[in-house]
């Protein structure tokens, strides 16, 4: 990037066992307004449509800068910051049409980065240069910070583990045409994987969609892989003469990932734990509520649990930043959460969760309000974080 001549730049529940006994979550920034009410001059609105990104400023000061896109477009879209050499500075993915997401970016250096919106989630996108002013600011990636980022890791880490012998498991009742076996397996791999989805748009190599795009959100000419091109030939189409290809490039994309997540190259900033953790819970009460996500199966409970476990987790290894800036927040958000566990552990049945399909609207409904309110006490999470 088009450097200014400066300084360089300075250098939990369930799951939480893994990570020495901390709760989850995390969430992108709370809109902090100004005495009249008007918006704080570091945060920028971007409006996407299926042909346009227009930012409402093209230019920070250094520090910490809140991006709130608003989709006004019919694709699914994403928004991205550049740095040089296409270097991803901050992400949100999976915004749907009529929906808006935060992300909070530190630039701590001056200089031209580059904002992208993708419509699709696909391609370069629609970019434009974002010019950042002022003088170079030390980001905080030491002592609390580090420890954040290092804890997470090792939660990711620990999913994608026994995400492989999982996902084994199914791969392995596809290829030996036991479909009831493979149906019972479905939820269970998707569990570790649905767990880890708060930073799902960092992983390496467009592995996400690679492993968990829905047949709804497929591009024109897309190849469709992953869990749920099996899930509609298990539960709609029955096996087909590619199945067991489309099994083994899952179990490829699985293990490829979990090289990928504990490459010492792939960090975690603690901010976006947070914000990741916030715009899934909003994906989930706004949209996978509609029961989308597993629109073949009816295991969307599973997912549902298993994104607010992760959620929880990745909050948790924040915590300690937060219970020291802000900690009736964490006891709010402690809260919010408990209230959640408590509507998911109604539909509990076994050792796993009643199908979607018989869940009432009314209690949808219930669901949906729960998860927004746990989400809008989350939202605030990352801007105490980013120390805004």
């Amino acid at each position: 990037m088009n450097r200014f001549p400066m300084p360089a730049k300075a250098g939990v529940a369930a799951a939480a066992a893994l990570l020495t006994g901390v709760a989850l979550s995390s969430c992108t920034a709370k809109e902090a307004d100004t005495a009249d009410g008007a918006s704080p001059a570091s945060e920028i609105t971007v409006t996407a449509t299926d042909d346009s990104c227009e930012l409402s400023s093209t230019e920070a000061a250094t520090g910490a800068t809140t991006f709130v896109i608003t989709n006004e477009g019919n694709k699914v879209t994403e928004f991205y910051v550049y740095d040089d050499g296409d270097r991803v500075m901050g992400e949100v993915e999976n915004i749907s049409p009529g929906l808006n997401r935060k992300l909070i970016v530190q630039l701590g250096q001056p200089g031209t980065y580059q904002t992208a919106c993708k419509p699709g989630m696909v391609g370069d996108g629609l970019r434009g240069d974002f010019t950042v002013t002022g003088d170079a600011v030390e980001i905080d990636t030491e002592g609390k910070f580090k420890e954040a980022a290092d804890s997470y890791k090792r939660y990711v880490n620990s999913q994608t583990d026994a995400l492989i012998p999982a996902t084994q498991l199914f791969v392995d009742a596809i290829k030996a045409g036991d479909i009831e076996e493979a149906k019972k397996q479905y939820p269970i791999a998707r569990t570790y994987y649905e767990r880890i989805e708060p930073v799902a748009e960092s992983f390496p190599n467009d592995l996400d969609p690679r492993i968990d795009l829905r047949e709804a959100d497929l591009s024109e000419g897309q190849k469709w892989t992953g869990f749920h091109r099996l899930e509609k030939d298990l539960w709609l189409d029955g096996l087909q003469p590619d199945t067991n290809a489309i099994a083994d490039q899952l179990m490829s994309d699985i293990r490829e990932l979990d090289a990928g997540v504990k490459d010492p190259e792939w960090k975690i900033d603690s901010t976006q734990i947070a914000g990741g953790a916030q715009g899934l819970l909003d994906e989930v009460a706004t949209s996978k509520i509609t029961g989308e996500e597993d629109i073949f199966s009816h295991t969307d409970l599973w997912d549902f649990n298993a994104n607010v476990q992760g959620s929880q987790t990745a909050v948790a290894s924040v915590r300690p930043i937060l219970d020291e800036r802000d900690p009736e927040l964490g006891k709010r958000v402690d809260e919010r959460f408990a209230e959640v566990e408590k509507l998911l552990m109604r539909l509990r049945a076994g050792d796993g969760f009643v199908s979607y399909d018989t869940v009432t609207e009314p209690q949808r409904q219930e669901l949906s309000r729960a998860i927004d309110a746990l989400s809008k006490e989350v939202s605030q999470v990352q801007g105490v974080i980013a120390g805004q």
